[in-house]
Parts: structure tokens; sequence; C-alpha cells
């Protein structure tokens, strides 16, 4: 795990990008490849977005092996560990920190092991099994468990919305009829409905990249301007994360029951409200409960808790959710739509959804001031 700043850029990082790729997908999905010499020369539009995204995948490849060359840690000698990555000999480190020390050095050959230290400068390694890991899983405290719930929800929500909102609005916001014939008015309203809708998926990538504060990513000197910080101080890492969720639902609730291009364009702002919520402030809620319990057994004089539970292992259960969350999307969500015999459901559930996951945040999950 990193160090609190860095752990913070991180989280900013994590949330600004994912907005800016997101905001070149969906345009190339707005854009009328049809109509441009592009799309004549490669057939369709469909060959369009998959050269595009094919071009991008392999740049960024190649830019990722080039970017920062890596030494296995079977090449670097014992005793030759990096003294400047040192930490203080005083504190003790439980499994999924890379911080194991010895004699005030990194000590590689430890890294990825748990342990709990018979002295302050020393580690003695503990492998991870399938049993110990469920066993750290099932005894997490209450509130680690009651975050995970709230992130299952609000994943729920926020997937719920974005798989069908071209769709919906195409037939609702516009009126088309994605069954028409292709040359029929209805189809071709239904397609410039499609494009629309790609706009506004565009527009809530962008705003979660703004939102998670895009100068924070460019320059880390320029991190107390990031704007979720700026917040922080006033409402808290909670309030922050009831913040997000309140915004999300009120404004699916309202281009649900009030359908209309240019008010549904506007909510899309609150999505990307909520996009960078969910990458950024569940886990700084992680570093804020670990840290707490650091002091506090600290302050007792004793050693970390030995059941194996670490940051790196909440942070990926905490990833888990999202998959859990398609899941339950792809197995409920088209059964809804059947139902309903319409797509206005769909952000009428995201919007329940995401009220439901305000109230729960507000009741029950935990932070530490």
């Amino acid at each position: 795990m990193a160090r609190e700043n860095g752990s913070n850029y991180a989280n900013t990082a994590l949330s600004c990008f994912p907005g800016l790729g997101g905001a070149l997908g969906y345009v190339l999905g707005a854009i009328d490849w049809a109509h441009l010499e592009l799309g004549r020369v490669l057939g369709t539009e469909f060959q369009v977005m998959f050269f595009f995204s094919s071009l991008v995948l392999a740049l960024c490849f190649i830019i990722h092996l080039c970017s920062i060359p890596e030494v296995p840690l079977k090449d670097i000698p014992t005793q030759q560990a990096p003294c400047d990555l040192a930490v203080s000999s005083n504190r003790t480190y439980q499994y999924g920190s890379i911080e194991k020390v010895k004699n005030g050095c990194v000590n590689p050959e430890l890294v990825l092991q748990g342990g709990k230290p018979k002295n302050p400068a020393e580690q003695i390694p503990r492998t991870m099994t399938m049993k110990s890991l469920l066993r750290a899983l099932i005894s997490m405290p209450p509130h680690y468990r009651c975050l995970f719930i709230s992130h299952l929800i609000g994943w729920t929500a926020f997937l719920s919305n974005m798989l069908f909102f071209t769709d919906f609005m195409g037939r609702i916001v516009y009126h088309g009829d994605p069954y028409g014939a292709h040359n029929s008015t209805e189809f071709l309203i239904y397609q410039r409905g499609v494009e629309v809708g790609c706009w506004g998926l565009c527009i809530n990538a962008v705003f979660s990249s703004l939102y998670s504060s895009l100068p924070a990513v460019i320059s880390p000197s320029l991190l107390p301007a990031d704007f979720q910080k700026a917040l922080v101080p006033h409402i808290g890492l909670k309030g922050l994360y009831f913040t997000g969720y309140l915004l999300f639902g009120l404004g699916t609730g309202f281009i649900g029951l009030f359908p209309n291009v240019h008010s549904t364009l506007a909510m899309c702002t609150l999505f990307g409200v909520m996009s960078s919520t969910l990458y950024t402030v569940p886990f700084n809620l992680i570093a804020v409960y670990h840290r707490e319990e650091e002091q506090r057994q600290q302050a007792r004089g004793g050693d970390l808790d030995s059941s194996g539970r670490g940051q790196g292992l909440d942070c990926a259960s905490l990833t888990c959710m999202v998959q859990l969350a398609q899941i339950l999307v792809g197995g409920g969500l088209g059964f809804l739509v059947n139902m309903a015999g319409s797509v206005v459901v769909v952000v009428i559930t995201a919007s329940v959804l995401a009220l439901i996951g305000s109230c729960f945040v507000a009741l029950f999950v935990r932070h530490m001031d």
C-alpha cells in the first residue's frame, strides 16, 4: 500500500483517467461516422469504433511496456534493500502491506507476506492461505461490512442507469422506435437519441474527471485544490459519500419522471459526481479505518490484529462489489424492463437504489474524524 498522500493521489487518478477514457469512448459513439470519409472507408460506424479502440489499446500497451523499468525481486540482493524506502522502526504492519521492515529497510523477500513482529526491526513471514482469507473476510468488523454493502448498492444503482441510458434517450426522450424499418422516421429518431445519449455519457465522464480534480492528477502539488478535498473539512468523507448518492438518486428520479433532452443532459453532471464518489470515497474510508485501528492499538501498546486482514485485502474486497453489482444488474434489470414494458423503469430503479443507498450511508456507514 502507498503512503497517505500517494494513496490520495492514486485514488484521484483512478477516478480521473477512467473519466477521460470514458469521454473519448462516448464521443466515438456520438459521432455519425456514416456521413464522414473515415466511416465510408472503413465500412460502418462499428468498424470505426473498433479501429480506434484497437489503436488506443495498442498505444497504451506500448507506453505501459516502456514506461517504468522493473527489476525482479530475486535480482535484488537482500543486503542491498533500498534504504531510501525505510520506514520507522517503531511501527508494525500486517498482511496486505508492502512495508516489511528489516534493519530499517524494506526487505523485498517479505513483500506480500504477513506476520507479527517479534521485535520492531524484524518481520516473520506468513503466507495467506484460502482458509485464512475466508476467515479474515467472515470475521471483518461490522463497519467494514456496512461499507461493502453501501458500495454494492451504489454500483448497482450506477450500472443500472448506465446500461440502458442511451436506449432510454432514444425511446423515452426522443420517442424513437429501435424496431422500426431502418429508413423509417421512428428509427432515425431513435438513432439520434442514442447519439445524444452518448454525448450525455460523455458529459458524465468529463464531469467525473473534473470533480475528481484534473489539476491534482496533472501535478500532485495541486492536490489541495482537489474539489473533493475542499469539501471534506466541511462535510467529512461520510458527508461526501452521502451527497454523491443523494444527488445521483434525485437526478435519475427527475429525468425518469420528467424526460426532456436539456434537463437529461444537465442531470448527466450528477452521474459524474456519483462515478467519482464510487471510485474514491470508499477507498479513502478504508484508509481511515485502518489508520484509526493502528493508532488505537499502538496507544494500547499491543500488536496489530493477527487475523491477517490488511488494507490491501479490504480494498480488493471492496472492488469485488463492482463485479457483484454487474451480476445483479445483468441478471435482474432485463427482467424488470420486460415486466414494466418500458426502459423508464431503469432510471427509476437506479434512483430508488441510490436513495436507499444514501439512507444506508447516513445510518450505518461509520466515519472517524
